[in-house]
Order: C-alpha cells, then sequence, then structure tokens
C-alpha cells in the first residue's frame, strides 16, 4: 500500500530552494516515489493550520519511503532544504 510524504515549506531563501529542486527529484525517483502535490492553491477550510507551501510525494510503501528520508542522498538534499526552508514533515501510511 502506498505511503505519502508531506511536507509544509516556509520558504525564506528561493534560490537557494532551486538548488534542493535541482537534486531531490532523481532521489525521490529512485526510491519509486512520485510529487503528486507541490504548492498550488490551498484553502484551509477548518482549525488553525497556517501552511505555507505544501508537498505530497507518493512512495509505493511505508517502508520505502522511511529508507528514502533515512537515505545518504536524501540526507544530503535535505542539509540544503533546510538552507531555504523551514519545514514540518510527516510520513504517513495510506490504504
Amino acid at each position: 500500500m502506498p505511503a505519502y510524504a508531506i511536507f509544509d515549506l516556509k520558504v525564506f531563501d528561493k534560490e537557494k530552494l532551486t538548488e534542493y529542486k535541482n537534486v531531490a527529484p532523481e532521489i525521490i525517483k529512485k526510491f519509486g516515489g512520485k510529487v503528486i502535490v507541490s504548492g498550488g492553491e490551498a484553502n484551509s477550510v477548518e482549525g488553525n493550520w497556517n501552511q505555507k507551501r505544501v508537498v505530497v510525494i507518493e512512495f509505493p510503501s511505508y517502508e520505502i519511503a522511511n529508507d528514502w528520508w533515512n537515505s545518504d542522498e536524501y540526507k544530503k538534499a535535505t542539509e540544503l532544504r533546510k538552507k531555504a526552508a523551514d519545514s514540518n514533515v510527516l510520513i504517513i501510511d495510506g490504504i
């Protein structure tokens, strides 16, 4: 069953984010992932969610999503992302 990595990003350096976006997609693809939401218009219709930029990545399984997150390659990409944005990230099992 699929799993999802959900990001809520508050971008503070668009140039640095471009560096991340130049390397992250290949790493995601290597683990069978695909980006299914990247930014776009959002409307918080209930609660106190003050999202900035939401990104959702689908992976073939929860295990693979965690392998991606913990991979040496993605850890390097994470350092680039952290120089560009504050992030909240959740990996969740799908149905």
